[in-house]
């Protein structure tokens, strides 16, 4: 398994304190007060506004990330999660309704518009059986985003996505 690493810096411009992470962090608010920019020296993050993985989702590659507000971030970045990179195949059954009812349809390549494709209007659980997801709440992979590792995913809503509706999907594909 590859090692990451990410740096979270109070200000913007990385400056201020900072904290580094090379695995997953549930709750950094004891070593940061705020998050306002942070360097990906290695890896793809998942980075969210609340702990615990909660909250809304960012998706982040290497690089360096100088401004959240820009990218229309939160500067109250609080936990992260490293993705682990997957060799093989991508598979994914989503589903219309909560507990795998309705419509399903399998993926296994990104889907810009569940509509355009599939014509199904909703999609409120979902199946990963190979690979690293991201589900957008928009087409074209816009909006919003929610990352879905192996396993089974039973109710969007239980899970805190009542109010989204996710509309397109893309592997996470990157060597990061």
């Amino acid at each position: 398994m590859t090692m990451g690493k990410i740096i979270f810096y109070e200000d913007r411009n990385f400056g201020g304190r900072s904290y580094e992470c090379m695995s997953d962090c549930a709750d950094f608010t004891s070593y940061l007060s705020r998050c306002n920019s942070c360097r990906v020296e290695s890896g793809c993050w998942m980075v969210y506004d609340r702990s615990n993985y909660m909250g809304n989702q960012y998706f982040v590659r290497r690089g360096e990330y100088s401004d959240y507000s820009r990218m229309g971030m939160s500067d109250c970045i609080r936990s992260c999660r490293m993705i682990p990179m997957h060799r093989g195949s991508y598979r994914m059954r989503i589903y219309e309704r909560e507990n795998f009812g309705g419509q399903m349809y399998e993926l296994m390549d990104d889907c810009d518009n569940i509509m355009d494709r599939y014509r199904m209007s909703d999609c409120q659980s979902c199946h990963v059986m190979d690979g690293h997801w991201l589900m957008y709440e928009q087409p074209s992979y816009r909006g919003r985003m929610m990352y879905m590792r192996p396993g089974e995913y039973r109710s969007f809503r239980e899970m805190g996505y009542s109010n989204m509706r996710f509309m397109s999907m893309r592997r996470i594909m990157d060597s990061c």
